[in-house]
Protein backbone atom coordinates (compact mmCIF):
# COMPACT_ATOMS: atom_id res chain seq x y z
CA UNK A 1 0.00 0.00 0.00
CA UNK A 2 1.20 3.50 -0.78
CA UNK A 3 2.61 5.09 2.40
CA UNK A 4 0.62 8.31 1.95
CA UNK A 5 -2.62 6.40 1.54
CA UNK A 6 -1.75 4.38 4.64
CA UNK A 7 -1.04 7.58 6.61
CA UNK A 8 -4.35 9.05 5.46
CA UNK A 9 -6.38 5.92 6.23
CA UNK A 10 -4.78 5.54 9.65
CA UNK A 11 -5.62 9.23 10.25
CA UNK A 12 -9.26 8.49 9.45
CA UNK A 13 -9.26 5.61 11.96
CA UNK A 14 -7.59 7.80 14.61
CA UNK A 15 -10.51 10.19 14.24
CA UNK A 16 -13.28 7.64 13.72
CA UNK A 17 -12.79 5.35 16.72
CA UNK A 18 -12.99 8.09 19.40
CA UNK A 19 -15.91 9.59 17.48
CA UNK A 20 -17.79 6.29 17.61
CA UNK A 21 -16.88 5.75 21.28
CA UNK A 22 -18.31 9.18 22.10
CA UNK A 23 -21.80 8.04 21.07
CA UNK A 24 -21.93 5.90 24.21
CA UNK A 25 -21.74 9.03 26.37
CA UNK A 26 -23.97 11.51 24.52
CA UNK A 27 -27.76 11.36 24.19
CA UNK A 28 -29.75 12.11 21.03
CA UNK A 29 -30.04 15.78 21.95
CA UNK A 30 -26.24 16.10 22.23
CA UNK A 31 -26.13 16.23 26.03
CA UNK A 32 -23.52 14.33 27.99
CA UNK A 33 -24.79 11.33 29.94
CA UNK A 34 -21.70 11.52 32.18
CA UNK A 35 -19.69 14.38 33.65
CA UNK A 36 -18.11 16.44 30.85
CA UNK A 37 -14.64 16.27 32.40
CA UNK A 38 -14.89 12.48 32.62
CA UNK A 39 -16.06 12.38 29.00
CA UNK A 40 -13.06 14.44 27.88
CA UNK A 41 -10.75 12.15 29.83
CA UNK A 42 -12.21 9.09 28.13
CA UNK A 43 -11.79 10.73 24.73
CA UNK A 44 -8.16 11.64 25.41
CA UNK A 45 -7.33 8.12 26.57
CA UNK A 46 -9.20 6.54 23.65
CA UNK A 47 -7.53 8.82 21.11
CA UNK A 48 -4.09 8.25 22.61
CA UNK A 49 -4.54 4.49 22.66
CA UNK A 50 -5.71 4.36 19.04
CA UNK A 51 -2.96 6.76 17.97
CA UNK A 52 -0.21 4.77 19.66
CA UNK A 53 -1.42 1.44 18.28
CA UNK A 54 -1.63 2.81 14.74
CA UNK A 55 1.68 4.67 14.98
CA UNK A 56 3.42 1.50 16.13
CA UNK A 57 1.74 -0.38 13.28
CA UNK A 58 2.80 2.27 10.78
CA UNK A 59 6.43 2.36 11.94
CA UNK A 60 6.82 -1.42 11.60
CA UNK A 61 7.25 -0.84 7.87
CA UNK A 62 9.59 2.17 8.18
CA UNK A 63 13.26 1.31 7.80
CA UNK A 64 14.93 4.76 7.63
CA UNK A 65 14.07 8.40 8.20
CA UNK A 66 12.03 7.87 11.35
CA UNK A 67 12.01 11.54 12.32
CA UNK A 68 10.84 12.73 8.91
CA UNK A 69 8.24 9.95 8.75
CA UNK A 70 7.00 10.85 12.23
CA UNK A 71 6.67 14.53 11.40
CA UNK A 72 4.86 13.76 8.15
CA UNK A 73 2.56 11.26 9.87
CA UNK A 74 1.73 13.77 12.61
CA UNK A 75 1.00 16.56 10.13
CA UNK A 76 -1.21 14.34 7.99
CA UNK A 77 -3.12 13.07 11.02
CA UNK A 78 -3.56 16.64 12.27
CA UNK A 79 -4.93 17.77 8.91
CA UNK A 80 -7.27 14.77 8.64
CA UNK A 81 -8.58 15.27 12.20
CA UNK A 82 -9.06 19.03 11.82
CA UNK A 83 -10.79 18.61 8.45
CA UNK A 84 -13.21 16.00 9.80
CA UNK A 85 -13.92 17.97 12.99
CA UNK A 86 -14.47 21.21 11.09
CA UNK A 87 -16.73 19.42 8.60
CA UNK A 88 -18.82 18.21 11.54
CA UNK A 89 -18.86 21.66 13.16
CA UNK A 90 -19.79 23.51 9.97
CA UNK A 91 -22.34 20.81 9.11
CA UNK A 92 -24.10 21.43 12.40
CA UNK A 93 -23.45 17.99 13.82
CA UNK A 94 -21.63 19.41 16.87
CA UNK A 95 -23.37 21.99 19.01
CA UNK A 96 -20.54 24.51 18.70
CA UNK A 97 -19.21 27.19 16.38
CA UNK A 98 -15.83 27.16 14.67
CA UNK A 99 -14.66 29.84 17.13
CA UNK A 100 -15.78 27.75 20.10
CA UNK A 101 -14.10 24.70 18.59
CA UNK A 102 -10.71 26.45 18.69
CA UNK A 103 -11.29 27.90 22.17
CA UNK A 104 -9.85 25.91 25.05
CA UNK A 105 -12.42 25.11 27.72
CA UNK A 106 -11.98 23.30 31.00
Amino acid sequence: MNKYLKMFLFGLVVWLIPFLVSFAFVDRQGNFTIDETFFKSIMVVTGALVGVVLAVRYFRDVETGYINEGILLGVIWLIVNLALDLAMVSGGFFQTTVTQYFTVSA
